[in-house]
C-alpha cells in the first residue's frame, strides 16, 4: 500500500478510535462517574465481609492452633474495620449497593460451622486465601483505571489490609499452595489505546457499534479506490499507449 493511502486509512482509524475510547462524561463537582469497575470493587468488598468476618470470628474461638485463632481474630477486627471503610465511600458516592453473601460462601459457612480441628482449620485458612488472593487482582485493575478519587483511597486501603490478610493466613502453616487458582494472566495482552479502553470494564463507546463498523467499511473503502486510482496512474506511465487512449 502506498504512503498516500496508508497515511488515508491512518487519519480515519484515528477518527474512529477517539470517537470508540472517548472518556466517560465527569460529574459537576469534577469526579468520574462511577463505572462497572468501580462497582465490582465496591460489592466485592462489601460480600467479603459479609462471610469472612464471620468465617474469622469463628476461627478466633474454634481453631485448633493458637496461630490459627490469632490469624481469626486480627481477621475479624481489621477487616470490620475495612468494611466500615468501604460503606462511607458508597454512602459519599450516592451509589446503591445490595451485597450479600453468594451461595458459594454461605455454603463455606455452613461448612465451617460444622468442621472441627484441624478440618477447620484446613477449611478456614484456605477458603479465605483463596478469595483474598483473587480480590486482590481486582483491587489492582480498579485503582490503575478508576477516576474517582474515593475509590483510589479505598482500593489502596484495601490493598495494604488484603496483602496483611494473606500473609496472616499464611503464618499459620496450613495454606495449601498448590491448591491455589493460577495468575489469571492473558498469553498475549492488547495493549493498544482501543485494547486498554475495552479492558476498562465502565468504559463503552459512545457511539453505536453499528456506526463503528460503517466507518470502518467506509473507511476500507476509500483506502481501496485510492488504491485503484494510484495504480491505474503508474499504468499509465509506464506503458505511453494508454496516455495516448486516455487522451
Amino acid at each position: 500500500m502506498s504512503p498516500l493511502v496508508r497515511r488515508a486509512v491512518a487519519v480515519i482509524v484515528a477518527a474512529i478510535a477517539a470517537l470508540a475510547v472517548s472518556p466517560a462524561p465527569a460529574r459537576a463537582d469534577g469526579v468520574g462517574e462511577l463505572n462497572a469497575a468501580d462497582m465490582t470493587l465496591l460489592i466485592g468488598l462489601r460480600r467479603a465481609a459479609l462471610w469472612e468476618v464471620p468465617a474469622a470470628r469463628s476461627a478466633a474461638e474454634k481453631g485448633s492452633t493458637a496461630k490459627v485463632r490469632q490469624a481469626g481474630q486480627k481477621i475479624a477486627a481489621a477487616q470490620s474495620q475495612l468494611d466500615r471503610q468501604t460503606v462511607d465511600v458508597i454512602e459519599k458516592l450516592g451509589a446503591t449497593v445490595r451485597a450479600a453473601p453468594t451461595a458459594k460462601q454461605q455454603s463455606l459457612l455452613e461448612e465451617l460451622q460444622s468442621a472441627e480441628g484441624s478440618e477447620f482449620d484446613r477449611l478456614f485458612v484456605n477458603s479465605l486465601r483463596d478469595a483474598y488472593g483473587f480480590l486482590y487482582t481486582i483491587i489492582g485493575e480498579v485503582r490503575a483505571s478508576t477516576r474517582i478519587g474515593l475509590i483510589r483511597d479505598l482500593a489502596d486501603q484495601a490493598n495494604v489490609s488484603f496483602i496483611s490478610y494473606m500473609q496472616t493466613l499464611e503464618s499459620t502453616g496450613v495454606v495449601q499452595y498448590r491448591s491455589l487458582a493460577p495468575a489469571a494472566i492473558p498469553p498475549a495482552q492488547d495493549l493498544s489505546t482501543l485494547g486498554m479502553a475495552k479492558a476498562n470494564a465502565g468504559i463503552s463507546a459512545p457511539i453505536s457499534p453499528t456506526l463503528l463498523w460503517l466507518l470502518a467499511v467506509t473507511a476500507a473503502a476509500v483506502a481501496l479506490v485510492f488504491g485503484l486510482r494510484i495504480a491505474r496512474s503508474r499504468r499509465m506511465t509506464a506503458d505511453p499507449r494508454l496516455v495516448g487512449r486516455r487522451s
